[in-house]
């Protein structure tokens, strides 16, 4: 990857990913190698320390996938939520686990199964939880 801005981690996130990439099946291996990737990058810092511009999770957000040319807002979500989530993206899906940490401006280049690649941007948080004060969510 010839991309990959500095993340932070909000660290109750990092811990329940942690336990999610655990727990991984086989099928979700290529995911949960990237996502623990990050994870292992990332600046891990407490809830309250999260920068109202960072993507942590249950945030809404607005992102570009600059290979399709294609804008999308979602909520990146664990995957029990997906259900009652409407514009839910899990983490454990391949663009998903590329959000996690990324501020407001930043540009990734993203692997993706099958030697497929993706160049995210994130344009906008819509709703973050700490922003909100939601610490534990």
């Amino acid at each position: 990857m010839s991309s990959r801005p500095p993340i932070l981690i909000n660290r109750l996130d990092a811990e329940r990913l942690q336990r999610l990439i655990d727990q991984a099946s086989e099928k979700d291996r290529f995911v949960a190698d990237c996502l623990e990737a990050e994870l292992e990058r990332g600046e891990v810092v407490d809830p309250d320390k999260v920068p109202a511009d960072v993507v942590s999770m249950n945030s809404q957000v607005q992102f570009t996938d600059l290979t399709r040319n294609r804008q999308m807002t979602r909520t990146l979500v664990y995957p029990h939520s997906l259900a009652t989530t409407e514009d839910g993206l899990s983490v454990m899906a391949p663009i998903g686990a590329g959000l996690i940490g990324l501020r407001i401006g930043d540009e990734i280049d993203w692997p993706l199964p099958g030697d497929g690649k993706a160049r995210l941007r994130i344009d906008a948080i819509l709703w973050q939880p700490e922003r909100e004060g939601q610490f534990h969510r």
